[in-house]
């Protein structure tokens, strides 16, 4: 899959493309729908699709201040576009210049230098200054435009990135995984530590976190899937390591019956249950104590829990 730029040109084999268009961060059951909306109308067509996204999020622009919420990066949501069986993303660069642009000037720069044929979003999509455009404003401009209704889960709520974020912040994993189709996973290259685990007999991968939400902090059954493809059951914490001096905030996945160097390597943890909170211990027997019961639950819980991708 191509990544393309807002700061440079379309290629002319992408020009004419169905494009879905919105922030897409997580890549949830709606997000998905909008995009298989898009193939959709573009497979009938004979068109290429660009999936749209924008980094930084506006909410960097206008709130900087904003305590990190990231769901993906940039190289997950390509991934995951990908699957989804889209030709290209393309990354608007939501700069100053960006948000001063009104409705017509945004629909001129998809129409125009884009070469964009059309464009499906979801029904609550704004654009422009002031968010001043919608999916009527995009029509009236002359821009063929379909908008995706909200996809609701099996109790009638509508799934959202926010109710995404308010379930991690919960510890609440299922619903996460329910609604994005798929666990809640913190990809990043492993450092190097203090190598305190490896001396108490649990060695971890640590994964700075990043512009990463963060969710609760605490002790997780975790997923590793390796830069070769490999998944790897184990138990990570997540938080500033309480019994440590200095506390400092990671992820930190101790993978079971697994002994190979990690560092410098990009890996994803992914974050299937929530088996307890951070809690600070009197001297290393109790946290190793506590360390060996925490995996045997995560093993528990990981043996009757499917891989999903």
């Amino acid at each position: 899959m191509e990544r393309l730029f807002s700061s440079a040109p379309v290629p002319a084999h992408l020009r004419g493309a169905v494009m879905a268009l919105g922030n897409f961060d997580g890549f949830h059951a709606g997000h998905q729908a909008v995009v298989d909306r898009a193939i959709a109308h573009a497979r009938a067509q004979g068109r290429p699709v660009i999936v749209a996204t924008f980094d930084p999020h506006p909410m960097r622009l206008f709130r900087p201040d904003t305590p990190p919420f990231r769901l993906t990066t940039l190289d997950q949501r390509q991934a995951l576009f990908a699957a989804a069986g889209a030709d290209a993303m393309l990354v608007f660069a939501f700069t100053p210049e960006l948000a001063a642009l009104d409705a017509a000037g945004f629909v001129a720069l998809l129409r125009d230098d884009m070469g964009v044929a059309m464009v499906v979003t979801g029904e609550d999509f704004t654009f422009g200054k002031g968010r001043s455009g919608t999916v009527d404003t995009l029509r009236a401009l002359g821009m063929a435009a379909q908008a995706v209704p909200p996809v609701c889960d099996e109790s009638g709520q509508g799934i959202s990135s926010s109710r995404i974020r308010d379930a991690l912040k919960a510890g609440d994993c299922a619903t996460a995984t329910r609604l994005l189709t798929r666990p809640f996973a913190i990809a990043g290259v492993v450092q190097h530590g203090d190598k305190l685990g490896r001396t108490i007999g649990f060695p971890t991968a640590n994964i700075d976190m990043g512009s990463y939400l963060r969710p609760a902090y605490g002790i997780y059954a975790v997923r590793g899937i390796l830069p070769d493809g490999r998944v790897l059951d184990g138990a990570a914490n997540l938080g500033i390591r309480p019994s440590f001096d200095p506390p400092k905030e990671l992820m930190e996945p101790h993978f079971f019956d697994f002994a190979e160097s990690l560092y410098d390597q990009q890996i994803a943890v992914q974050m299937i249950a929530y088996l307890r909170p951070e809690a600070k211990y009197d001297g290393l027997d109790p946290l190793m104590a506590q360390i060996a019961r925490d995996c045997d639950d995560a093993r528990q819980i990981l043996a009757g829990t499917p891989y999903l991708a």
